[in-house]
């Protein structure tokens, strides 16, 4: 490291003004604060100093996600070969998941951080860590089989017009990653849905294969969605299937237990808000009580139980890596319990009622992202105005 460190300090003048490369100033000082933690001060007006700052917020928050993205390769390999009907070995398995994952990854990363780069570039700012973990929220929620160059442009349009069009990072008003995903349910539909958007099929990496005429890829939501008032017990998974995650679905969000694991690590880290992860699960049960208890000709209750509501679908990768982002989320404690509750909520109501979208997560997250701020104005006015009344009362 001291090296490398020798190696930054001799270059550096030539990024500083006056120097030949100068004009990739911010490109050498996000390299620089990326490698080492910088020794800037503030120069002016108070602050609140603490050990934890951006860079290491950010890394915590990849470490949470790691045991997410591990499971998701080794389940794309393994959803690969039950298509194929054949048998692999676990390495097989991990290493077909690898090779699918890793262009997803290499493309998020270098559309994101290029635009991030060309932007501070233009307007002479330091580069932010901010997509550090949005470049790897991205693969984790786009369906495997999404075309590469739809990621591309789908990761280009939330950058540009949810993140830098109002400000950069810890500006934006709606998640980054979830605005991705969005683009691409909207703009490209027949490739976001269907048998075999979740499941990578296609003869790649000397695998190969051809899945039968029989198989089904359908995520769990997609098959109740699909079938409904029928008998789902031969056509979808188990609670318990879904808790482990052996189950078609987004890369990241099919396993409860990686990704409550990865909540262990934000909650003990504090980096996330355990008063919205737990607001979230508990409107979403709350919903999946009710829609369970009232059954309707289009949802019988026979379909799924409170539990299975939160186990299936992005529901638990949400309330833990998407509605606990506290830039795009309520800011006071009040406000946290009511923004996450009514995430949960929404969630549920969604995926129940409305049978062309069987998953309704990613919209509840982005609606409470534009009702996060009027959440809080309500709690602090509320507050000032009982004790404007406690004041006139003395």
């Amino acid at each position: 490291m001291k090296s490398l460190r020798k190696f930054l300090d001799k270059i550096k003048p030539h990024f500083h003004e006056g120097g030949k490369l100068s004009k990739l100033q911010s490109v050498y000082e996000g390299m620089e604060t990326f490698l080492f933690t910088p020794n800037a001060t503030s120069r002016s007006g108070a602050h609140i100093h603490d050990s934890n700052d951006l860079k290491r917020t950010m890394i915590t928050v990849v470490v949470a996600l790691l045991p997410c993205l591990l499971f998701a390769m080794y389940n794309i390999g393994f959803q690969h070969f039950k298509a194929m009907g054949a048998e692999a070995s676990f390495w097989e398995m991990f290493f077909f998941g690898l090779l699918a994952m890793l262009p997803v990854i290499v493309v998020s990363y270098a559309v994101g951080l290029g635009i991030e780069f060309i932007g501070a570039q233009i307007h002479h700012k330091e580069i932010q860590e901010g997509f550090l973990v949005t470049g790897i929220l991205i693969p984790l929620i786009v369906p495997i089989n999404t075309p590469l160059w739809m990621t591309a442009v789908a990761t280009a349009f939330a950058v540009i017009f949810a993140k830098e069009i109002f400000g950069g990072t810890g500006m934006n008003i709606f998640n980054v990653a979830l605005i991705t995903r969005a683009f691409l349910f909207f703009a490209y539909p027949s490739k976001m849905s269907g048998d075999m958007a979740f499941v990578k099929t296609d003869p790649a990496f000397g695998f190969g294969g051809t899945a039968p005429d029989t198989f089904s890829g359908a995520t769990p939501l997609g098959e109740v969605a699909t079938n409904v008032g029928e008998t789902l017990s031969d056509k979808i998974p188990s609670t318990i299937d879904a808790f482990i995650g052996l189950i078609p679905g987004s890369p990241g969000e099919t396993s409860m237990i990686a990704i409550l694991i990865g909540a262990a690590i934000l909650l003990i880290t504090g980096v996330a808000s355990w008063r919205v992860m737990a607001s979230v699960f508990a409107g979403g049960l709350a919903m999946g009580a009710l829609a369970h208890a009232f059954p309707t000709a289009t949802y019988p209750a026979s379909m799924l139980d409170p539990l299975a509501q939160v186990c299936f679908g992005g529901f638990a990768f949400a309330a833990v890596f998407m509605a606990t982002d506290p830039v795009t989320g309520a800011r006071t404690k009040i406000g946290q319990y009511i923004y996450g509750f009514l995430i949960g909520v929404f969630a549920i109501l969604i995926r129940v009622y409305n049978g062309g979208y069987p998953e309704g997560a990613m919209l509840a997250v982005l609606l409470m992202n534009a009702f996060a701020p009027l959440i809080d104005y309500c709690v602090v006015q509320v507050n000032i105005n009982r004790r404007l009344k406690r004041a006139k009362a003395q």
